[in-house]
């Protein structure tokens, strides 16, 4: 009876125990998903049932299935095809998330041949192709910028018809700033709709996000009451050393482990990149690759895989892969600088030990930085210290040096990197944990392999979010479509331009008798007092006039600098005058050369079409007649009377290609 009872509990954690379609049930079959998570088994009969959910689990706990599978559902239950637009949209905080999201979408959901699936991201330039493809899409996973900007700029976007929207670590999309978009994304989505909401962590912004989207939503939390707020199945370290000693100790832990696959984080991408670039040449003996957010797209997916495939290799990092990305068996995290909170630090391990593997974590820390394990502690994460042998430290101080020394490109990004992470501990807000005074950084730039300390400006200046910059335009356009509705019908006027006149202009002008080098240079030697003015051959001639000095030969000098304002406009209104005067009989002439020109062309070609005539046909005919009986009853005309007359009864003979013919 008992093992009855126990089998009856195992089948209720079996995606087959559910009512889901046949197609959904062979997708998760054939992707070997057999067993539900913990968040699978409480959130899915809630969104299957069509309610929304307010969901929060741990990293590592399943998620993805807990959202993808509702969505698939619900299409496939309203017989949703291809004509009827978007059904479906699934917002993710950052590419690599939405592009793991959009691999999972295509394992379970394949079997279902008359949905349409899309991915939609920045950092590519293909946005003309997403805007052809975008209409025809049934489930799309996007990002935030990236969606606000197709709301913005694709004509045939619609999401009127929307069945379902997910948020996928809400959390973490409102730490990078996208709180205004989802407001405007939220402004232009349906109010009947079904919503889900995951996050690994429930903080005071998620919670008014959910009252902002959700209606009435099934709160699930499966970890709510468990004594540790990370897996039981990661164990977590932390050492405690110089800032100095930071380098020397990844090095040596890298040379120990290179049969294992780690995943380094680091607070800035300056020094992913300085890491990267020196490790790469010293070759620790396990291959080292760098992910960071400056990277370009294509770049960040080619990292994403190959990491993905190899089985023993070392991954530099930012927090861009600290959220949502479920890399294959990572057997270390190791976080190089201290995270700025607690969430941080859990979403960074939440790397290792995923579903049901085992994985470890080390936390380096500086001893002015031994306060974060009380915080650590106090929400309920097991960590303990690991005392490193200092003997089995490596150091590899000259090495570097050395290096840098070779390979100026590299000083440059260890300076660059020195920087950057003096600047974020500066701007760090939890002073107990981040004291910048503590920190020797004069002997942390020569363990880089730095002689001197580069010259570090530090400046206290008020945060400035870039996602919260980045789309502002675009925000208020959204915000304002009612209004800009409105004004369609109404041209504005613009103020017209006030239009000087010509004597205006030159009194505007000042020092009028200075010249640029440019100029003088064009002066002759012999006529170093007076100003050249050079002509074209097509120019008519120029009065000199006001400031432009006339030569000797031409007469006095009037300067104008000696003439009162009165006299001064006087002088202009009669130089226009006489300008305006002398313009017409200017043009006559020029006209009449004009003319005389043409006549004379028109003469030398008469003459040359008399003299080649002769010649050009008796070339003609001698190519193209074969005997004199075709010559009968032909005549050819030289006259330029007759030519056309005659031509339309007796063509000419074909010209030579060689010659002109006129």
């Amino acid at each position: 009876m008992s093992s009855k009872s126990e089998q009856e509990k195992t089948d209720a954690w079996k995606f087959s125990y559910l009512p889901l379609s046949y197609r959904t049930q062979q997708g998760l079959m054939s992707s070997k998903f057999v067993t539900m998570t913990a968040i699978q088994k409480a959130s899915l009969p809630h969104s299957l049932a069509g309610r929304d959910v307010l969901g929060a689990a741990k990293t590592g706990s399943g998620k993805t299935l807990a959202f993808l599978i509702p969505v698939l559902e619900l299409l496939w239950r309203v017989g949703w095809t291809n004509l009827d637009g978007l059904g479906a949209l699934v917002l993710s905080p950052t590419r690599e998330l939405a592009l793991q999201t959009f691999e999972v979408l295509c394992q379970i959901g394949k079997k279902h041949n008359q949905i349409s699936a899309g991915l939609v991201i920045g950092g590519g330039t293909h946005l003309e192709r997403e805007q052809e493809c975008i209409g025809n899409m049934n489930i799309l996973i996007a990002t935030p910028g990236r969606l606000l900007q197709h709301m913005d700029q694709t004509p045939n976007f619609n999401t009127s018809n929307l069945q379902i929207l997910v948020l996928d670590e809400a959390d973490r999309m409102l730490d990078l700033g996208f709180k205004k978009e989802l407001n405007a994304i939220l402004e232009n989505l349906p109010i009947q709709r079904q919503t889900l909401l995951f996050s690994a962590t429930q903080s005071a912004s998620v919670s008014q996000l959910a009252r902002l989207s959700l209606k009435e939503p099934e709160f699930v939390s499966v970890h709510a009451q468990s004594v540790w707020s990370t897996p039981s199945r990661m164990q977590q370290y932390y050492s405690v050393f110089p800032l100095q000693d930071k380098i020397n100790m990844l090095w040596t832990f890298l040379r120990k482990n290179t049969n294992s696959k780690i995943l380094v984080f680091f607070s800035t991408q300056k020094e992913v990149r300085y890491i990267n670039e020196s490790f790469r040449l010293l070759r620790p003996g396990i291959p080292v690759m760098h992910l960071h957010g400056k990277m370009s797209q294509m770049k960040r997916e080619k990292v994403f895989f190959r990491f993905q495939e190899m089985e023993s290799a070392v991954l530099f990092a930012t927090d861009v892969a600290a959220r949502g990305l479920d890399f294959k068996k990572i057997d270390w995290v190791l976080q190089f600088d201290c995270p700025e909170d607690v969430d941080t630090y859990i979403h960074r391990c939440g790397r290792t030990a995923r579903y049901k593997d085992k994985g470890s974590a080390l936390l380096f820390l500086l001893p002015s930085e031994i306060k974060m394990v009380e915080l650590l502690k106090a929400r309920k994460i097991p960590i303990e210290e690991s005392h490193p042998n200092s003997a089995d430290v490596m150091d590899i101080n000259n090495p570097l040096q050395e290096l840098l020394l070779q390979h100026n490109e590299i000083k440059y990004l260890a300076q660059k990197a020195l920087r950057a992470y003096l600047k974020s501990v500066h701007l760090m807000q939890n002073k107990e944990v981040f004291n910048f005074d503590a920190l020797p950084y004069q002997e942390f730039s020569k363990s880089m392999g730095l002689i001197g300390v580069p010259q570090i400006k530090l400046v206290q200046t008020a945060k400035v979010d870039k996602n919260e910059l980045r789309n502002q335009e675009k925000l208020e356009r959204l915000f304002n479509n009612a209004e800009a509705s409105e004004k369609e019908s109404i041209i504005p006027v613009r103020p017209k331009k006030v239009q000087r006149n010509k004597v205006q202009k030159l009194l505007d002008r000042k020092n009028t008798t200075v010249f640029s080098e440019a100029a003088m240079k064009l002066i002759e030697p012999e006529e170093s007092e007076d100003i050249l003015v050079k002509k074209t051959e097509n120019q008519a001639h120029l009065q000199d006039f006001g400031e432009l000095k006339k030569r000797k030969d031409r007469g006095p000098t009037i300067d104008t600098l000696d003439l009162e304002v009165d006299n001064k406009i006087n002088f202009y209104e009669k130089a226009k005058q006489d300008i305006d005067a002398v313009d017409p009989s200017d043009k006559r002439e020029y006209m009449q050369k004009v003319r005389e020109r043409k006549l004379k062309k028109k003469e030398q070609e008469k003459e040359e079409e008399r003299s080649l005539r002769p010649n050009q046909y008796s070339a003609t005919l001698a190519e193209t007649v074969d005997s004199e009986e075709e010559f009968v009853g032909k005549e050819y005309y030289s006259s330029d009377e007759d030519e056309e007359e005659q031509e339309q009864y007796n063509p000419r003979p074909p010209p030579n290609k060689r010659q002109r013919n006129f």
